[in-house]
């Protein structure tokens, strides 16, 4: 299968991500590719709680789910909008992902696990949990021949949920992404192919890049990792974009024949905690 990658620099405000995104989609599609995932936030850019507060909609209101609903309609593909922010009906705010059928429909959510609460060596502060409601369940789903199991961003750095995925029957893990610029360039390859060799899947990481109106600057490099761990393309920028690549969607079945690592985990007690 085809799928494409879409690299956004999303803004501040719903209306005007939707019409940054929305052509990116479309060039996506008109090259052919049958499933397109954008990346975390691709509907607003902002770590200002009061702003979001005022701004964010229901998602069956959002200017960007609704587009994006329009676009999988009108083009007959899959799109897996990596998140959206999402106003609930208790008065908080979801980290959301949204799987859109062919037919426009909302096959599936999953609403981000880990939060990014962290004090990195650049300076730059981030505390999620004071803005986001985490979600509490994993989820997999199935786009055509897809196998999905659905992920976000910081996420990523905690391996037991991708073994849990690909024990449910996961092969394609996607990690829709707005990573900081120092921990992308020291981690981002590197663990988005442990996380594709480890489970044996492939990984799809569509990310934001580039300096956001709101004064934060990501990582962009937006990539697909095969389950045996290579590369099979990537962006070299940090520049809105679209990326291609085919999947051999029976690589997975191969790379977990050849390592059974997934099968051949066994149960151990846990260590003695040492003494402080």
């Amino acid at each position: 299968m085809k799928v494409a990658l879409v690299q956004t620099c999303t803004p501040t405000t719903l209306e005007a991500a939707r019409d940054h995104v929305l052509p990116l989609v479309r060039e996506a599609a008109a090259a052919g590719a049958g499933f397109i995932a954008t990346p975390e936030t691709t509907n607003v850019m902002s770590a200002d709680r009061d702003y979001l507060a005022s701004i964010l909609k229901s998602d069956d209101a959002d200017p960007v789910v609704v587009g994006l609903r329009e676009a999988a309609s009108a083009a007959g593909v899959w799109i897996l909008l990596g998140s959206a922010l999402i106003a609930r009906s208790d008065g908080k705010i979801a980290n959301r992902s949204f799987l859109i059928g062919p037919d426009g429909a909302i096959a599936a959510t999953y609403d981000k696990i880990h939060m990014f609460d962290v004090d990195l060596p650049d300076g730059e502060v981030a505390r999620e949990s004071a803005i986001y409601e985490p979600g509490d369940r994993a989820q997999t789903a199935r786009a055509g021949d897809l196998k999905l199991g659905m992920t976000i961003c910081y996420d990523l750095r905690f391996p037991a949920l991708y073994r849990a995925l690909a024990l449910s029957g996961a092969e394609v893990m996607t990690v829709p992404a707005a990573f900081a610029v120092s921990s992308g360039r020291a981690h981002w390859d590197v663990l988005q192919r442990a996380r594709a060799i480890e489970t044996g899947s492939f990984v799809l990481a569509p990310a934001q890049g580039g300096r956001h109106e709101d004064g934060r600057s990501t990582w962009g490099h937006s990539m697909v990792v095969a389950p045996w761990g290579e590369v099979l393309a990537q962006l070299d920028h940090d520049r809105p974009g679209v990326l291609l690549a085919d999947l051999d969607l029976a690589a997975s079945a191969r790379a977990r024949a050849a390592i059974p690592n997934l099968r051949n985990a066994r149960p151990f007690a846990e260590p003695t905690v040492l003494p402080a």
